[in-house]
């Protein structure tokens, strides 16, 4: 892969998806195209790229786009915010809501782990959950929906009991029981665009999403998910991502890394 080959990947990914790839992954590129290059029937990585800068079809660009994402999840991924989320949150708030559904949206879901571990969850507390997981990359969300898994996926986060509780063996993989397959809704959404939809939350998760965004997207992002998060809901963030200093729409709760709340002038905005 050449630089301006690079350069152009920058832009695409900068563009469409709002992430921003260093000099430093340029080989990283390279070797996570290879297989789409072979899938397409383009003889290397090279010819992939000459070809989409020559006629820029849509479904080629997000293939290229989905292959240079940060897919990385696994089973209660750091283990404290779904704690936070079991033992504190759900209890509360089915307490005050009129109808005791709590709203959950997974924010950047990649391929369905952190979903269905909030679905277990809310099974294991009897609270009633609207579950909503969407994705930028639609070849995650279609893994997450099959809930089909290999057995060192479903290992990695999941004790013994956890995975013969919810999960059942299909061939030489395990694949979700219909009682947690029927707890939440997959799609696919851009956090860039706007919402299809005027739905809001009681609590989002969008964990280790915005790390690797330009700043100004990222800025644009957590604009879009104040406006769908209720006044006093709860936001999930990485554990190692930090909001900017200028960032006023949300504060950080103590003692609950990750953790987020509306600020009291994101608030008074809205109001």
């Amino acid at each position: 892969m050449t630089p301006e080959d690079f350069d152009k990947l920058q832009a695409i990914m900068s563009t469409r998806a709002g992430y921003r790839l260093t000099r430093d992954r340029i080989h990283l590129a390279e070797h996570r195209l290879g297989p789409i290059a072979r899938r397409e029937g383009y003889a290397n990585v090279e010819a992939l790229l000459a070809n989409l800068w020559a006629n820029p079809v849509a479904s080629l660009g997000w293939a290229v786009i989905e292959a240079l994402l940060n897919a990385e999840t696994w089973f209660r991924r750091d283990r404290a915010p779904f704690d936070v989320f079991e033992n504190e949150l759900l209890p509360a708030l089915s307490r005050v809501r009129p109808d005791g559904i709590v709203r959950v949206w997974s924010a950047g879901c990649s391929t369905g782990q952190e979903a269905w571990s909030l679905a277990m969850c809310g099974l294991e507390t009897r609270t009633q959950l609207h579950l909503v997981a969407t994705d930028l990359s639609q070849r995650a969300v279609d893994k997450a929906r099959s809930g089909l898994y290999t057995g060192f996926e479903i290992q990695r986060g999941l004790t013994a009991r956890t995975m013969l509780r919810w999960f059942e063996p299909m061939e030489d993989q395990w694949i979700v029981k219909p009682e947690l397959a029927d707890a939440v809704r997959f799609g696919r959404a851009n956090l860039l665009d706007e919402p299809a939809d005027d739905a809001r939350f009681d609590i989002i998760f969008c964990r280790n999403v915005l790390s690797d965004m330009e700043p100004s997207r990222r800025a644009r992002v957590l604009d879009g998910l104040e406006r769908r998060l209720v006044d006093d809901g709860c936001l999930f963030l990485g554990a190692d991502e930090r909001l900017e200093s200028d960032t006023v729409a949300f504060r950080a709760v103590s003692g609950r890394r990750g953790l987020y709340v509306k600020a009291p002038s994101a608030i008074r905005r809205a109001a």
